[in-house]
């Protein structure tokens, strides 16, 4: 069986109509058998031994229906529970580990639009469930079962230390004070309100918060990573050495220099590979990255004795290949950094804190740390309406691929790429110039509308 409910993060939809609250309890009901008939959760009745749950939400107003839908479902399965309430994805994830829970929930569509809604399951230690036992969930939703009773059922509390257990940890990662440092946080009113700014605070940075007042309904709107305009505006004129801006659940980090000029997720990378490297915390000296990465990304690692292993696209393959290969940092462009010694998901309030404790402990600029890659111009065009299933295997297309990489030498490069969730086919070209590149890109566009037309 494939999946045909949870893509690459947990299960997402329109909130309460392809999410629903009768879906999200029989989801966390079907979970909670799955990882007890699998040993990853005690079974109800266990001597000794209670089940336990954490679940956590970002700020959107559907989570609260949808985060008592998940408490009924895994109550009624005789699973304990802890709220953990307004929390980042890290934060849950850290505090399934901490706090020796079996299951760890978050209830977020992480940068979508406010009306959508998701549902990630974490295993023991927070670590994302396999697909194997995603496919198990979904094949055991709305089973018959013995439903337990009286003192089996699970019991429901607050967890009200939360975000300070998770603050503790942030700043637990890092040993070189901020102090001096102004730095503006974009909150994108979601997951990280609280928890983003109290942690540069407490390690030392002098913090303007904007996109930090969340009413249910704001997040992710014109703010946060997706959207940096008005970061960059209020980094300019606060005078800030640095900005960031998180995302609805905080998974991932953009920044931007004190001229108000964007640092994306590859630039990060690199600073952060070479901190790691600098401190002797990087196995193997390689950085896992996805295959969208700029080349300049990986000719800048390259020259500086650092390996990049390049992945498919997505954060859940970066993470199978740093725990394949034992590795210690990973990410993608769009700024889902993985510092596995810290954290077993992205984390952009922790990939902040590490990129302000280089600026202290290096005393240079962030504009002057990005300065060790060029990124080299990058075009992607989305071909609609193709037949996508044939982008790898009609000889013409492959061909006039061919031909491009040959003309563009070391260059420059070419990915052609069939999108995994829309009809499409997606022409990324990097080159020495913005217009070599479009040419490119323009050029084997049309030879994609005209080999794989529908």
């Amino acid at each position: 069986m494939t999946k045909k409910l949870f893509g690459t993060d947990g299960v997402r939809g329109l909130a309460n109509r392809d999410l629903t609250a009768e879906l999200a309890l029989d989801l966390s009901v079907a979970a909670a058998h799955v990882l007890a008939d699998r040993g990853e959760l005690a079974a109800p009745g266990t001597p000794g031994r209670r089940p336990l749950a954490v679940v956590g939400r970002d700020t959107r107003a559907s989570g609260e229906f949808l985060e008592a839908a998940v408490v009924a479902g895994l109550a009624s399965a005789g699973v304990d529970v802890h709220l953990l309430g307004v929390l980042p994805t890290p934060g849950v994830a850290h505090l399934t580990g901490a706090l020796g829970a079996d299951l760890g929930v978050m209830l977020s569509a992480s940068h979508n639009p406010m009306p959508d809604n998701g549902i990630k399951f974490l295993a023991r230690g927070g670590v994302k469930l396999d697909d194997a036992i995603e496919v198990a969930i979904e094949e055991r939703l709305r089973e018959e079962w013995e439903r337990p009773t009286g003192a089996d059922v699970g019991r429901v509390t607050t967890y009200d230390a939360a975000v300070d257990d998770y603050v503790a940890h942030l700043v637990s990662t890092r040993s070189t004070p901020l102090a001096g440092l102004k730095v503006v946080l974009d909150c994108a009113e979601g997951a990280a309100w609280q928890a983003g700014p109290q942690a540069l605070r407490a390690a030392g940075a002098e913090v303007i918060a904007i996109h930090a007042e969340p009413d249910g309904l704001n997040i992710n709107d014109n703010c946060g990573s997706t959207h940096l305009e008005d970061l960059q505006r209020a980094v300019v004129e606060h005078g800030a050495d640095a900005g960031f801006g998180l995302d609805g659940d905080s998974d991932r980090c953009l920044a931007v220099d004190a001229d108000g000029t964007v640092v994306d997720g590859d630039q990060i990378l690199a600073v952060l590979g070479l901190s790691l490297r600098d401190a002797g915390k990087l196995p193997g000296d390689v950085v896992v990255a996805t295959v969208m990465s700029n080349l300049g990304f990986v000719q800048a690692l390259e020259a500086n004795g650092l390996t990049v292993r390049q992945t498919s696209v997505g954060d859940r393959y970066v993470l199978e290949e740093m725990k394949a290969g034992g590795f210690g940092l990973g990410g993608e462009q769009s700024g889902h950094v993985i510092m596995s010694e810290h954290a077993t998901t992205g984390d952009g309030i922790l990939t902040a804190l590490h990129l302000l404790e280089r600026m202290a402990v290096t005393g240079s600029s962030l504009a002057d740390l990005a300065a060790v890659m060029t990124r080299l111009p990058q075009v992607l065009v989305n071909v609609a309406g193709v037949d996508k299933a044939r982008a790898g295997t009609d000889e013409e297309l492959l061909a006039a691929v061919a031909r491009a990489e040959d003309d563009l030498g070391d260059s420059g490069r070419v990915l052609l790429r069939p999108s995994g969730t829309e009809p499409l086919v997606r022409v990324m070209v990097e080159a020495p110039t913005e217009e070599q590149a479009g040419a490119v890109a323009d050029s084997l566009a049309a030879v994609v509308r005209e080999r794989l037309a529908l």
